[in-house]
């Protein structure tokens, strides 16, 4: 009977962590750069912020393609802020630089923008593909 209590508890934790998942973790396709390049990038927990890893890139046409910032950490030090705001750092590969953000989640989009010395940048919207 304890076992099966234990058994039981286990699966209640397991199923409440998976239902608190955050929105903003998973799969996101971030809008052409400056070169007309996009990325996927995997957004998951990292302590107690989130972080986005670039997983892969394609050119302007949609051909994968390879980049030497593929597994680079795109998203940084990101927390929620309520209301579908998050705010954060973003590393622009095309830019080299990265931006203190702001993410404002609606649905399965994601605006993102983000500013660098006194210099700001709208990194377009980001959809969300798993």
């Amino acid at each position: 009977m304890k076992k099966m209590m234990m058994a039981v508890a286990g699966a209640a934790i397991a199923l409440a962590g998976a239902a608190s998942a955050d929105p903003l973790e998973g799969v996101w396709q971030t809008s052409k750069d400056d070169n007309g390049n996009f990325g996927f990038i995997q957004v998951a927990p990292c302590g107690s912020a989130l972080c986005g890893t670039l997983v892969r890139s394609f050119d302007s046409a949609g051909t994968e393609i390879s980049s030497a910032n593929t597994g680079r950490q795109i998203i940084s030090e990101t927390v929620a802020n309520g209301d579908g705001t998050y705010s954060g750092k973003v590393y622009s590969p095309d830019r080299d630089k990265t931006y203190t953000s702001k993410l404002v989640l609606s649905g399965n989009q994601l605006a993102v923008s983000g500013c660098v010395l006194g210099i700001c940048r709208n990194g377009g919207t980001w959809v969300k593909i798993q």
